[in-house]
């Protein structure tokens, strides 16, 4: 079976093409590739698929195994291949994703794509809905866990989000990130940002559910995003960047909510062929 190594600002993922093979999503043989020792080596495989209703699908399955509803990373780089390829023939496309259809735009030059924005759609607040164990929305809310005290925001941009802006050492960030993609207050787990405001810009670093520490996270970028832009910390309409520890995103939340834009490079590794045994 061919696959194809691609990474977006360093999270990195195999991409089957399910347009021109035959695939099965084996979740125990997704886990075997993502195994940096034993396999290829990834934070997921993502896999493409015929539309519904659409131009292509999504799907992907997470380094643990687990199916993640949406990955702003993830469908750059299927949004890269699919026109680099020409499976798809035209800059803007649609992606029907477990988290909703997604509107794609690629940027080219000769004859490539070098950036990819996507319409990520509206965030959702509402606790039950994101979902975490709680009724309303969850946005600058105390929290308590291991002796700490920190303040979050929880948003789902199809997948949960946890957003910290507390100021928190290097240590402490490594010791809550695992705790809290685990806690029961999130009932399908959760992804974790820890961000910091610098001259307007956002830095984060990102605990991943299913996936642990990532070097980006594009749902997460813009999960931080609109939590920062409700909290008064930047503003609406107009684009941020964001730094996560592979590199920058440019997030714009739109300031009726019901659009939030994520745009960055997309890179092809190497391509190659996984055989059984």
């Amino acid at each position: 079976m061919k696959f194809w190594k691609y990474h977006g600002i360093g999270n990195d993922f195999v991409l089957i093409d399910g347009m021109g093979q035959k695939v099965e999503i084996d979740r125990d043989r997704c886990r075997l590739i993502c195994d940096r020792n034993y396999g290829i080596g990834a934070d997921g495989v993502v896999f493409i698929l015929p539309g519904n209703g659409t131009d292509v699908s999504m799907r992907i399955i997470n380094a643990d195994g687990s199916e993640a509803e949406m990955c702003g990373n993830g469908i750059r780089c299927l949004a890269k291949h699919v026109r680099d390829f020409d499976i798809v023939g035209k800059d803007e496309f649609t992606v029907d994703t477990p988290a909703g259809v997604k509107t794609v735009k690629v940027f080219t030059d000769g004859g490539r794509v070098t950036a990819v924005r996507v319409d990520m759609g509206a965030p959702i607040l509402d606790g039950r809905s994101v979902p975490i164990d709680y009724d309303g929305e969850f946005l600058d809310q105390p929290f308590a866990i291991e002796g700490y005290s920190i303040r979050g925001n929880a948003v789902s941009m199809g997948n949960p989000h946890f957003v910290i802006f507390s100021e928190l050492s290097d240590s402490e960030v490594d010791i809550l990130g695992p705790v809290l993609e685990a806690h029961p207050f999130f009932p399908n787990r959760t992804n974790v940002e820890f961000c910091r405001i610098k001259d307007g810009n956002i830095h984060i670093r990102v605990y991943e559910r299913g996936a642990a520490w990532t070097l980006a996270c594009g749902t997460g970028a813009c999960a931080s995003t609109v939590a920062a832009a409700l909290n008064g910390m930047v503003p609406f309409d107009e684009p941020i960047d964001v730094r996560l520890p592979g590199g920058w995103l440019r997030i714009t939340v739109g300031k009726g909510m019901d659009h939030v834009y994520m745009e960055g490079p997309a890179t092809l590794v190497y391509e190659g062929s996984i055989t059984d045994g």
